[in-house]
């Protein structure tokens, strides 16, 4: 298999509050909820860099389309790492999220490697990490 991992997609209860919460607090780019006219297939798409896209599906839709049976969400199952340019956007992100209805869940502290990190859990219970590390500054967009 290469690498080529294009899309992360999230299961969310609301897809609207979570639209609302990611474009409106988080500031992430999108065009909003395309495919409205399938059966199943409201989704939102929202630009990261590097081409890579964090899309928004509600879980029934994702329960249907898999087969599977709806699960609660696991914030300790994965989390998704956002690096930062600068230390202080670790902090400027953690609050944005924060007023936008995420909870914080580790304030922003310095790491064992040098860095400086915090979490902060969605409005859906999905964990995001907010991270500077020096030694692994993402490329300036």
């Amino acid at each position: 298999m290469k690498p080529r991992i294009s899309v992360i997609t999230l299961g969310v209860a609301d897809l609207e509050q979570s639209l609302t919460f990611y474009r409106d607090g988080l500031g992430l780019p999108t065009e909003g909820i395309v495919g409205r006219e399938f059966e199943h297939g409201a989704v939102a798409f929202f630009d990261l860099s590097g081409g890579l896209k964090l899309a928004i599906w509600a879980q029934d839709d994702i329960a249907h389309d898999t087969g599977l049976p709806k699960q609660p969400v696991s914030s300790t199952a994965i989390t998704i790492g956002q690096n930062v340019l600068q230390r202080e956007e670790v902090d400027k992100t953690l609050e944005a999220a924060q007023q936008a209805g995420a909870e914080i869940i580790k304030a922003p502290q310095d790491t064992f490697y040098g860095g400086y990190a915090g979490y902060f859990r969605d409005p859906n219970g999905h964990m995001w990490e907010i991270v500077w590390n020096p030694q692994m500054l993402p490329a300036e967009d």
